[in-house]
């Protein structure tokens, strides 16, 4: 085998565990440069009673909600398979995953559940993406969303992704979020960086994250079929098969 292929990895640290698990398996070395910093609200006891079901977009969702109750029985509906596996590990015991993004969760959460039988509870930080509530009141639900944590922008890049983009070490860079697109973006263009990403192949896990990462001149970009690390990790499979025939 020749050099070993380094992706950059932009999800916060706790997110990035599993990827990296993944990403290992294939023999690809992984530099976390998590983007988002999650500061979780100050733990106070949430009111569950009288909701027949809360509604999870992400896994730091999950981890507030468990930081702020102690239930783990009433139905949690999750937008995907990490989130979902984020709460069968903390202890909820009724876990369905959309496997998709926030309409696959509101048609999954309209199919299983029904109107008359109570309202619903959205999990949340400071920022959302999509229209979940609105998908769900159109279906008749009672919806209200709770806001248990904050996302927030790192400041710059680490100057070990600098020295990692700059050097030509970082060979593909993984993003889960329009978000976290942007930041890179910015800070990218802040560090001095931008034509590093020459040589770097950016991965996408959806059309709206890759349309921001057309700003920078990657050497290519690549977008996940679905809206998911399976889907994501297919589309890494291909870009190292091409990359390891090529040497």
């Amino acid at each position: 085998m020749g050099n070993p292929v380094r992706a950059l990895v932009t999800r916060p640290r706790e997110e990035s565990e599993n990827l990296v698990a993944e990403l290992a398996a294939r023999g690809v070395e992984t530099l976390v440069e998590p983007l988002i910093a999650i500061h979780y609200h100050a733990p106070g006891a949430i009111d569950l009673a009288g909701a027949q079901a809360v509604l999870c977009t992400s896994a730091n969702g999950v981890r507030a909600l468990a930081r702020g109750s102690g239930e783990r029985g009433i139905p949690l509906f999750a937008v995907g398979d990490a989130t979902a596996a984020r709460a069968r590990a903390e202890g909820f015991r009724r876990v369905e995953s959309a496997g998709g993004d926030v309409g696959d969760l509101a048609r999954l959460a309209a199919a299983r559940l029904s109107p008359r039988n109570g309202p619903l509870l959205h999990i949340a930080g400071d920022l959302v993406a999509g229209d979940l509530l609105g998908l769900l009141h159109a279906q008749g639900f009672i919806a209200e969303r709770r806001i248990l944590y904050e996302a927030r922008a790192v400041a710059a890049l680490s100057p070990s992704a600098i020295l990692g983009l700059r050097s030509g070490a970082v060979a593909l860079a993984l993003f889960f979020s329009p978000r976290t697109a942007t930041i890179f973006v910015r800070l990218a263009g802040a560090a001095g960086i931008a034509e590093s990403c020459a040589q770097v192949t950016a991965l996408s896990i959806s059309p709206a994250t890759d349309t921001v990462l057309a700003a920078l001149p990657w050497y290519d970009r690549r977008t996940a079929w679905r809206p998911n690390q399976p889907a994501l990790l297919d589309v890494l499979d291909r870009i190292v098969g091409e990359m390891r025939n090529k040497e």
